[in-house]
């Protein structure tokens, strides 16, 4: 099952700006051959983190207003945002699953830390 969302033109604020989790997009192209290389890896963490962390795509051929808007210059870019800022980016595919989620686990505090934290009290 493929839980990515487009983030395109009108549904970027409500999606992604207006969202009560934190969000990932994968600021990509069709041409990019990195980008195509990143997306089943995000899609694949899009299922791992369902419920936790939305995750989606931007075309940035289709969105150049909210590309430059944030700063996207090289592509694959990934956006995290949350309470509808853009907080902090990872620029590049960086060549697997593994840094893309210690990076998401690094900005997102995750439920199972937070439960761990409340089941020893």
């Amino acid at each position: 099952m493929n839980n990515m969302k487009h983030f395109d033109g009108p549904e970027f604020e409500a999606d992604v700006l207006k969202a009560s989790e934190p969000v990932v997009v994968d600021f990509y192209a069709d041409w990019c051959g990195p980008c195509r290389m990143m997306t089943p890896v995000v899609e694949q963490l899009a299922l791992e983190y369902a419920g936790k962390v939305t995750m989606g795509k931007l075309d940035v051929d289709a969105n150049q207003d909210i590309a430059i808007r944030y700063g996207v210059m090289g592509i694959p870019t990934l956006g995290l945002f949350r309470d509808g800022k853009l907080i902090n980016r990872l620029v590049g595919f960086p060549g697997g699953a593994a840094p893309i989620k210690a990076w998401i686990e690094k900005n997102v505090p995750t439920e199972a830390t937070e439960a761990k934290a409340t089941a020893t009290n």
